[in-house]
């Protein structure tokens, strides 16, 4: 079993989304480590808030395999592939790590991680000690080094 990081982020009815992307990600994988959920400006466009957060799921899947069913369990809550970058969505499910693994082929880690402060600040709540791929750099470093830059996050008090 491999551990890996999920990002997941929504602006279209994000709660439902929200916690019907969880409980899809429960009924495939199991049990789900979550972060906390962050409201946060939706970036790139004018738009509504987001909410997002970061799952961590332990996947004998391939990367690819893994990808395949993030996908299937966007379209089953109203993702349409091919949107604008940058624009709303029911639900946006990204992976971010597969373990310690480097494959910039597979764009793993992803480089949102060092982006995005919606991306590096869950990932830091829930994984912080955990080093960034490649790297001697824990996330809950990389967060103390970018966390000024970034301050239009608002942790949500969220009852699962």
């Amino acid at each position: 079993m491999t551990r890996v990081w999920i990002s997941a982020g929504t602006n279209v009815n994000p709660e439902h989304n929200m916690r019907n992307a969880v409980e899809n990600l429960r009924a495939e994988f199991g049990e789900l480590l979550l972060s906390p959920v962050y409201q946060t400006e939706a970036v790139g466009f004018d738009g509504d808030d987001f909410l997002n957060m970061v799952i961590g799921i332990d996947t004998e899947l391939p990367p690819d395999q893994l990808r395949i069913s993030l996908r299937k369990i966007e379209a089953q809550q109203g993702r349409v592939r091919g949107e604008e970058k940058f624009s709303p969505r029911a639900i946006d499910l990204d992976l971010l790590t597969w373990g310690d693994r480097v494959d910039e082929r597979q764009d793993i880690p992803r480089d949102e991680i060092l982006r995005y402060a919606f991306v590096l600040k869950p990932l830091a709540d829930v994984a912080g000690a955990e080093k960034y791929p490649g790297t001697d750099d824990s996330y809950r470093q990389l967060w103390r080094r970018l966390q000024g830059q970034h301050t239009d996050m608002q942790p949500l008090d969220w009852k699962w």
